[in-house]
């Protein structure tokens, strides 16, 4: 238990500190506007990817309704926030965005769930993307097709820096507590994880509603710092740009899909003066990593402090 305490002291340590250090680097200015945003857009990306990789990497189920629960969250704070434009008003549609996209994702996946697989699986998470993502489309209270404008920034860094840090250790001790070893065994082997009294069809709706509020939060982070959005935002191709940051980094390695949010949003912002070629350049750069590291930049490595304090313990006998 002691143990336990300190490596969660020492993570909240190094969150603090790393929240200073770009602090620093802001009022010195080293940072910019421009590399504010790319920092903003690379933590509203892990949000959702680590959501994601809870889903595909540690209960093994493939889902490409990411998209439709971001949009969930983005619309709930642009409807209230023009309302009650306050911090507490952003509180507000931050909470309610996230129960909605638990309750919308604990209805998808029991009736998923229970009786699709695979690639059954992901082809019906993207038709209940595509369902939120044209309801928004025909409702007056969102704008139609045209989408909001003028949402009150209510976000900043900071917003989005503390968001990541608690997603992550929430999804990061769920993960290594009881019911994630649970939800691990059912990605391993779902037969023989029922033959030893698992609930499966519970633990894999459990990972999925908890990826689903993820979700939410990064839509109600991506809502308030950009002031605009349109259901055309939260189409397939979003979907599958979460996932491919999931793939890259590592499917099952949290850390891994930190690392490829980082690269990726770097070399998205590198690449913005080439225009028409961005993407070229950009796709080819992906195929080359998959190429030579066809199990993502990490596999399913995670970096442990822990294991860390292991390691130099060991040196230090020896």
């Amino acid at each position: 238990m002691k143990a336990n305490l300190k490596y969660i002291l020492s993570w909240l340590v190094i969150m603090i500190a790393g929240f200073y250090l770009i602090n620093a680097l802001i009022m010195v200015g080293v940072i910019d506007d421009f590399i504010e945003n790319m920092l903003v857009t690379i933590g509203i990306n892990i949000i959702l990817a680590t959501g994601l990789n809870l889903i595909i990497g540690f209960s093994g189920q493939f889902s490409l309704g990411h998209a439709g629960f971001m949009a969930i969250g983005a619309y709930a704070t642009a409807i209230i926030t023009q309302h009650v434009s306050t911090e507490l008003g952003f509180i507000v549609s931050l909470l309610v965005g996230m129960a909605l996209a638990a309750l919308i994702a604990l209805v998808v996946g029991t009736a998923t769930f229970t009786r699709l697989k695979g690639d059954y699986l992901a082809i019906a998470t993207l038709g209940a993307a595509e369902i939120i993502r044209n309801i928004i489309n025909n409702l007056k209270i969102t704008g139609g097709s045209a989408g909001m404008f003028n949402i009150p920034q209510l976000c900043s860094w900071p917003t989005v820096y503390i968001l990541v840090c608690l997603t992550t250790l929430v999804l990061m001790n769920f993960i290594r507590s009881k019911n994630g070893r649970a939800i691990k065994a059912v990605r391993e082997d779902e037969i023989a994880a029922e033959a030893m009294g698992i609930n499966t069809t519970k633990w894999k709706v459990a990972a999925f509603v908890i990826g689903a509020t993820t979700a939410a939060i990064a839509g109600s982070l991506h809502a308030s710092y950009i002031q605009t959005i349109s259901p055309s935002n939260f189409g397939i191709m979003e979907s599958i740009s979460i996932l491919v940051i999931v793939v890259l980094g590592g499917v099952g390695s949290m850390t891994g899909t930190f690392l490829a949010a980082v690269v990726l949003g770097v070399l998205d912002t590198v690449l913005q003066n080439f225009g028409a070629l961005r993407m070229v350049i950009y796709a080819i750069a992906l195929i080359l990593i998959m190429i030579f590291k066809p199990s993502g930049l990490l596999g399913n490595w995670e970096f442990s402090l822990k294991n860390l304090g292991k390691h130099f313990g060991k040196k230090e006998r020896g």
